[in-house]
């Protein structure tokens, strides 16, 4: 007994006579407060970030040696002539051309939606105007405007390229809605709202907007890729996000030189491209399907 030790670490058993220690104040701990102080997916969620971490690496941060390395165990997509981990920066770079994508997207949609509702609604000079301003636009290729844009503001990066490739996709919207506004104008629907005091405004967005939802749905998938399709463009010819950003196009655009050496380095983001695009298609082909049998998306 004498080499025993407590289990609590506090003293050991008093001799026979010896009056025991006192223990001292107990306090008392809420489940609540365990729980604040100790939240039970606390020592799971650490452990758990440390391979993913390790999996997605720095992208810009290269490794000696290491130099066109093949695909294997310590790089699983192997990496580029400077040493760094090309699925580090295909991860990082689906990031920009995700934000281009959509956020390009989402404004043309915008610019579009309330141009050619303007000019449905009004009618007369204004529908003149925006009609040939939207001749102009569409007679040149989204990649000449997007270049055109970014050379104007005279700086590169994120926002100029997004901004540049939003301004030359919104044609085909102000089309579609202008069209459909002069389609349904005469109708019984748009008579009797005009009749009950419904202004332009509240026509376009209770009336006619779920009109639109389908083909609205399947212009958006294939307008996010063709502007995915557009920032690997123009992060190609050099007027992308700032290095040591990478994106998709960059990293093809650096990877020529070294295409007969190692042949990875270009595969890989061509074939990310490639899936990602085929994958907006589909979807906008599911949705254009769905939309003409009358199904849900779901």
């Amino acid at each position: 007994m004498a080499g025993r030790r407590p289990v609590d670490g506090r003293a050991s058993c008093p001799a026979a006579g010896e009056r025991p220690a006192d223990p001292g104040p107990v306090r008392w701990t809420s489940g609540g407060a365990r729980r604040r102080r100790d939240p039970p997916g606390r020592p799971a969620v650490r452990p758990a970030r440390r391979p993913l971490t390790r999996l997605g690496g720095e992208p810009a941060a290269g490794i000696a040696g290491s130099a066109l390395h093949p695909p294997g165990r310590a790089h699983l997509l192997g990496t580029d002539a400077l040493g760094r981990d090309l699925l580090a920066r295909l991860i990082h770079g689906a990031r920009p051309s995700l934000l281009v994508g959509f956020g390009a997207t989402a404004i043309a949609l915008l610019v579009g939606f309330c141009a050619g509702a303007f000019a449905g609604l009004r009618g007369g000079l204004a529908d003149l105007l925006i009609v040939r301003l939207v001749d102009v636009v569409a007679c040149f290729p989204p990649l000449v405007l997007a270049l055109a844009f970014v050379a104007a503001t005279g700086r590169t990066g994120l926002w100029p390229m997004l901004l540049g490739v939003a301004l030359s996709r919104w044609t085909s919207m102000a089309r579609y809605v202008r069209g459909e506004i002069l389609r349904h104008r005469g109708g019984d629907v748009w008579v009797s709202a005009r009749a009950a005091g419904a202004g332009g405004g509240r026509l376009v967005l209770r009336h006619l907007l779920p009109l639109l939802a389908g083909p609205l749905l399947v212009m958006t998938s294939f307008g996010i890729a063709g502007a995915i399709l557009l920032e690997s463009g123009l992060s190609f010819l050099g007027f992308g996000v700032d290095p040591p950003t990478p994106s998709w196009g960059s990293i093809l655009a650096e990877s020529r030189a070294t295409l007969d050496a190692a042949w990875w380095p270009v595969v890989f983001p061509a074939a990310a491209l490639v899936l990602l695009l085929a994958a907006l298609c589909a979807a906008a082909e599911r949705a254009a399907g769905s939309e003409t049998r009358g199904t849900p998306l779901v």
